[in-house]
């Protein structure tokens, strides 16, 4: 009987850890996936024009020394990945011309009724915050480089560096939660949903967009806001 008795309290025990393993194991956070270039440094390829996929992409958009390069002049429309991303985490380059603006923006959903990027997709601000006008604009900040914009002051400001210098952005999107980064430097912090982003998003610019923020998933965008602006070693991974 005691033989018995040892031998089902092992075999529970032994159900139990097994079933604490299992549990463990699924709950467990996959493990990132590999970088992927979204940019070779030679083409476009993988990229198209907002809402013109399959086209060709304008000329004003052009490869230069490595490098993305919008030549300027309104009209070209933004360029957005063709693949769709979900949480990731993104790392970039770019440098910015004198006086000039533009941003990456994200989980852009690329439907017809909804006339640009930035209407459904929340944005990194690129700017030169010496000479655009829009880093005076907003509140305390919250349009100036690095910045997610129009929504939430920078965590730390003035990380950007001058007009005509190369500027490393990172951004992590996991788990209903964004890191916005500036040359190594925290800028943005914020939920992507719930109610401290509703809250967020009634207090700018976009509270009566239909659509803004509301896509956990979808393209990439580097905008065309009529200024000269250059983009390299972009590179994405899956979380």
């Amino acid at each position: 009987m005691n033989y018995l008795r040892l031998s089902a309290a092992g075999l529970l025990a032994l159900a139990l850890t097994f079933s604490q393993h299992t549990q463990a194991t699924s709950t467990a956070k996959p493990p990132k996936g590999k970088w992927e270039n979204l940019f070779d440094g030679k083409d476009l390829k993988g990229w198209h024009t907002y809402l013109k996929a399959g086209q060709p992409v304008s000329d004003k958009w052009t490869v230069e020394d490595g490098a993305i390069h919008y030549a300027g002049g309104r009209g070209a429309g933004d360029l957005v990945t063709d693949k769709e991303y979900g949480d990731f985490e993104l790392e970039l380059e770019w440098k910015i011309a004198e006086g000039a603006n533009s941003g990456i923006i994200y989980h852009v959903n690329e439907d017809p009724k909804y006339p640009a990027t930035y209407r459904t997709g929340p944005e990194m601000q690129v700017l030169d915050n010496e000479r655009h006008p829009d880093a005076k604009m907003g509140k305390d900040g919250n349009r100036t480089a690095g910045a997610l914009y129009d929504l939430q002051k920078p965590v730390t400001p003035n990380a950007a560096k001058p007009a005509g210098e190369w500027n490393k952005a990172r951004l992590v999107i996991s788990n209903g939660h964004a890191e916005q980064y500036l040359n190594g430097k925290k800028t943005a912090d914020y939920p992507t949903s719930g109610p401290e982003w509703d809250k967020m998003v009634a207090n700018s610019k976009f509270k009566d967009w239909e659509g803004f923020g509301k896509y956990p998933v979808g393209h990439i965008a580097l905008q065309d806001h009529g200024d000269q602006v250059w983009f390299r070693n972009i590179r994405i991974r899956e979380l």
